[in-house]
């Protein structure tokens, strides 16, 4: 009897991945390579916006009057929550390297700690923005 006879044919498993939940050290790493992708395409953009600021007075009431739309509003509010999430992830990464907080009990509350802190600044931001 060959091999292939005796074991039965390994069939395609279905992912789901609304059923997969992530320990939150996973989560925070995640959200930490999202923030940096965010930042990456953010800051040139927002560099734009200031040298658009920086014009003559037209210049500036453009600037404004694109900074008072609902979407740059959003997108504003985004990049406040990525900077604040990728420097307090960023930090937490680097105090692990020299083995602070690295303990599971403190790994999970300080992973814990940068997403919350993180969404804070980020509704402070929109308190501002909007």
């Amino acid at each position: 009897m060959s091999r292939s006879a005796r074991t039965p044919r390994s069939r395609p498993v279905f992912l789901n991945l609304a059923q997969i939940t992530l320990p939150v050290g996973a989560l925070t790493s995640i959200l930490h390579r999202l923030s940096g992708v965010l930042l990456a395409t953010g800051v040139p953009a927002l560099l734009y916006l200031l040298q658009g600021s920086l014009g003559d007075a037209g210049d500036f009431s453009d600037t404004t009057a694109l900074l008072r739309q609902p979407v740059v509003k959003i997108f504003l509010i985004a990049l406040a929550w990525a900077l604040a999430h990728h420097m307090l992830a960023g930090v937490r990464h680097m105090l692990t390297d020299i083995d602070v907080g690295s303990s599971l009990g403190k790994a999970r509350r300080t992973a814990w700690g940068v997403n919350l802190a993180a969404m804070a600044i980020a509704v402070l931001a929109a308190g501002v923005v909007l």
